[in-house]
């Protein structure tokens, strides 16, 4: 039996305790699916809150929300039905298909084999040797297949239809109404964090690689004459680790060190934007808990860079079971997708310069994979401590943030329990309670979900009013009246205090 990884660890908390499971569960499930529990979904909503704090709101970009289901017309102007296809090998004995780049990184640990193209990947099947993961059988040589859902909108058959696999063409579709509403002025932004589908051929990395998921994309539009991003200065200190195309061709294995305005200024990364959006990408990943250390940029080859775009770079995070995973792509897009469809409309996308000239907007595009991002945090702030498993989540992004415990189930303490809860819900805090078994037992089960705060009410708190507050980090304790509760609260998950400045320290003999 091969022993358990952190994922494996992570996983069975996640079931158990309500983050998140395998969809269709009482019909034998289904890979590439996954239903979000009651923990889940808020921590994957506070995720999602914390990416617009990053991205959108203090840009004052805008959002849209736009359908899934999209006419084969869309994709055939953004050049889809052509390129968004991956290398697909069936084994002749059992029938199922698999990703044969994946079963070359599998067999032989090598990384981004998708970049190396069609023909290095069936040659690399056959020198490797390569059968079927699921019955040994000898494998087809890999054809190429296109991973998107089909439909038919229109109940009695109609016109075809596709599952969009990416939100960035709701974008570029209504970018002439939001030009509009952003009083026709450039660069702007929209954003959409939303549900898309991948038609993957062999999902098997469970949270890494699923067929519905949620992507936080956002396209800027700007003037290639007038390249600069107003905000440049905020992140061009920030040091980065940067893999460039001439370094991923020649195989170096180091990154280079560099700060966001050198690698601009050298040509590395080819737009202020670009390097905007990842200095802020770096503070926002640093921000669900993984350190930089954890994080790099890979540049994609031109084999496996998108057809749209003219360089893209990957924000990759090492996971302990996975490696190096995607957790976010940077592209620019030039002016391909308005162009094309600009002329596939009929749609006039140019903007009229102060000078009298034409042009249509390029784009700059950073994109988000939600429930990567979801586990990502997770697994980054996961510690088993004295037989206890802990989530050291961050203190804005945790599901509940305080946990409200009688001491004892008795003597009028589960009453002034449930006051002092009823208190907090009002002043808008998330807040649990809980008066099943031990205290020790219900600090572990408010630890392993990762709350970071709880509050126990005891003698003192019914006699006198005064309460003691437990650190989920530290497991250190501070003691305050109910009256100061709720302000002390407000300030700390501002970030405006830490925990020792809630209360006065509480000693235990």
């Amino acid at each position: 039996m091969a022993p358990r990884t952190k994922y494996d660890v992570v996983s069975e908390i996640a079931k158990r305790r309500g983050f998140y499971w395998p969809s269709f569960e009482i019909y034998g499930g289904m890979s590439g699916f996954v239903t979000y529990g009651d923990l889940g979904t808020k921590l994957k909503r506070n995720i999602e809150a914390l990416w617009k704090e990053h991205f959108v709101r203090r840009q004052g970009f805008l959002e849209i929300d736009d359908p899934v289901i999209n006419p084969e017309r869309v994709f055939q102007a953004s050049g889809h039905l052509e390129n968004f296809k991956e290398h697909s090998s069936m084994c002749t004995k059992c029938g199922k298909s698999f990703r044969a780049d994946h079963l070359i990184e599998e067999k032989t640990g090598m990384e981004n084999v998708e970049a190396m193209g069609g023909e290095a990947i069936k040659s690399l099947m056959v020198d490797h040797k390569i059968k079927c993961p699921n019955c040994g059988g000898q494998l087809k040589e890999p054809t190429l297949i296109l991973t998107m859902f089909k439909t038919e909108i229109g109940a009695t058959g109609g016109e075809i239809g596709y599952a969009r696999p990416e939100t960035a063409q709701a974008m570029f579709m209504n970018y002439k109404r939001a030009f509009q509403h952003n009083r026709e002025k450039l660069p702007f932004a929209l954003a959409q964090a939303s549900k898309v589908l991948r038609n993957e051929i062999s999902p098997r990395q469970g949270m890494i690689r699923l067929r519905e998921f949620t992507i936080m994309e956002l396209e800027l539009f700007f003037d290639p004459e007038d390249p600069a991003c107003p905000w440049f200065s905020e992140v061009k200190d920030i040091t980065i680790n940067l893999y460039t195309e001439k370094m991923m061709e020649n195989d170096i294995k180091e990154p280079l060190v560099i700060t966001i305005s050198e690698a601009v200024e050298k040509g590395l990364i080819l737009t202020e934007w670009q390097g905007y959006f990842m200095g802020v990408s770096h503070q926002f990943i640093q921000a669900i808990g993984v350190p930089p250390e954890k994080q790099r940029y890979r540049a994609h080859l031109p084999d496996e860079r998108a057809h749209y775009s003219l360089q893209t770079y990957d924000q990759e995070v090492q996971l302990e079971t996975w490696g190096w995973i995607e957790m976010s792509g940077c592209a620019y897009r030039t002016d391909f997708d308005l162009k094309n469809h600009m002329e596939a409309s009929g749609i006039d996308m140019t903007v009229l310069r102060e000078d009298g000239t034409r042009f249509i907007p390029y784009v700059v595009e950073p994109s988000y994979g939600l429930d990567r991002l979801m586990y990502a945090t997770l697994e980054n702030s996961y510690e088993r401590k004295n037989k206890r498993n802990i989530f050291h989540l961050p203190r804005n992004l945790a599901p509940y943030q305080v946990a409200v415990f009688p001491l004892v189930s008795k003597d009028r303490l589960p009453e002034k329990a449930e006051e002092v809860r009823s208190m907090l819900i009002q002043k808008g805090f998330w807040v649990t309670y809980d008066e099943k078994g031990s205290i020790g037992r219900r600090y572990a089960r408010s630890d392993e979900v990762g709350t970071p705060l709880a509050v126990a009410i005891d003698y003192k708190t019914v006699e006198e009013g005064i309460l003691t507050i437990r650190d989920r980090d530290s497991w250190t304790q501070v003691s305050t009246t109910i009256n100061d509760l709720p302000s002390a609260l407000e300030a700390y998950f501002k970030g405006e205090k830490e925990f020792s400045d809630l209360g006065a320290p509480v000693v235990r003999e």
